[in-house]
């Protein structure tokens, strides 16, 4: 049995902590922090700065593993998803999405999803567990080590942003993400800026404006839905939080500003949420919110009920909602042939025998 403690997750003042408490000096947290975070090591023994007695006696205690990748594979339009396995063999996925200039990783926050939108292929597993910030913190370094960006300058490679809309309810896990941004956060390690994390909720009301105050982030708002009688179906964590509670919560946020607009995803769906007058109503709900609105055509899955709005109704809503004030950009489906576009993620290991599951290539 491997009793070794994995240092990634752990905060600057516990990693110093630790090896205090183990005979080290509490400089070595500094070194350390920046082999894990700045040049990506995966061994002690890649520690050049510390000597190979001290090297050895780190690799008996402690380990810098990350998650077994199960699978490793790449859209035709570039974009990448990893299903990663933990030690108790539970697993996620983690996608890559490249734009020209820029790209963010979607990061999973459980195993599973309480949450059962039922458009949402996410959102048919059960929840299993939360993740721990390591095991979070774990999927952007083996984004890194696959995109070859460890040593580069900052903000000059490939991944620039990171968005919280892969697995699970970001905000039922406020503890582990919130201490995994943190780390991420920091500017002496993987830093990347708060103006560039987005963090997307269903609306999980209470802790909003604490996730403003504490880490002051991005938000994006699953929304889908204008009537709380549809929302109730669309997203069911809208029975305990309707939507004048949750638009309230987005007045608010602490973070939003003009420079800061709060996203509303608004999945499209055919003749269910379409429609002129839901565009209209959407409108007059943002009213006064620094918004804006990301229509996002629906990405089928196998045995889902509904289908994708035609591309002539997505922009005549788009078109009401941009004449209104707000910016309504239609997101572009990624990754859709390796079921890694939004609302499609689901574990490998709960798939349904027989399902269409795995349609990209390996990365060379």
């Amino acid at each position: 049995m491997n009793n070794k403690i994995n240092l990634i997750g752990l905060t600057r003042e516990e990693l110093a902590g630790l090896l205090v408490q183990n005979g080290f000096e509490k400089y070595r947290a500094g070194q350390i922090w920046q082999w894990m975070y700045v040049k990506g090591a995966t061994d002690f023994a890649q520690m050049t700065s510390i000597a190979k007695p001290q090297q050895q006696r780190l690799s008996e205690l402690f380990t810098l593993a990350r998650p077994h990748i199960a699978k490793d594979l790449v859209s035709f339009d570039k974009t990448r998803k990893w299903l990663l396995e933990f030690p108790d063999k539970n697993r996620v996925e983690t996608v890559f999405i490249p734009e020209e200039d820029r790209g963010a990783l979607c990061v999973s926050s459980q195993v599973g999803c309480t949450l059962s939108c039922s458009f949402c292929h996410t959102g048919t597993m059960k929840l299993v567990r939360n993740l721990t910030a390591g095991e979070i913190i774990a999927q952007t370094l083996v984004a890194r080590d696959g995109l070859g960006e460890w040593g580069k300058a900052r903000d000059s490679g490939l991944f620039t942003n990171i968005v919280m809309m892969g697995m699970g309810e970001p905000l039922y896990n406020y503890d582990q993400v919130s201490r995994a941004l943190t780390i991420i956060m920091d500017g002496e390690g993987i830093a990347i800026s708060k103006r560039r994390i987005t963090l997307s909720t269903s609306g999980v009301v209470p802790m909003i404006k604490r996730c403003g105050e504490e880490l002051g982030v991005n938000l994006a708002i699953s929304l889908h839905a204008v009537r709380d009688e549809l929302r109730d179906e669309l997203v069911p964590l809208n029975k305990k939080y309707p939507i004048a509670e949750l638009l309230q919560a987005c007045r608010d946020y602490p973070a939003a500003s003009n420079a800061r607009r709060i996203t509303f995803e608004y999945v499209m769906l055919k003749g269910v949420n379409d429609s002129d007058a839901d565009a209209h109503e959407l409108c007059r709900l943002l009213k006064g919110i620094h918004a804006k609105v990301n229509l996002i055509p629906w990405n089928p899955w196998p045995g889902a009920k509904y289908e994708t709005s035609s591309n002539n109704r997505i922009h005549a809503f788009a078109k009401i909602v941009n004449d209104a004030g707000y910016s309504s950009p239609v997101r572009a489906t990624r990754g859709q042939d390796i079921l890694a576009a939004c609302g499609q993620l689901k574990s490998d290991s709960e798939r349904k025998k027989g399902e269409k599951v795995w349609l990209g290539q390996t990365p060379p």
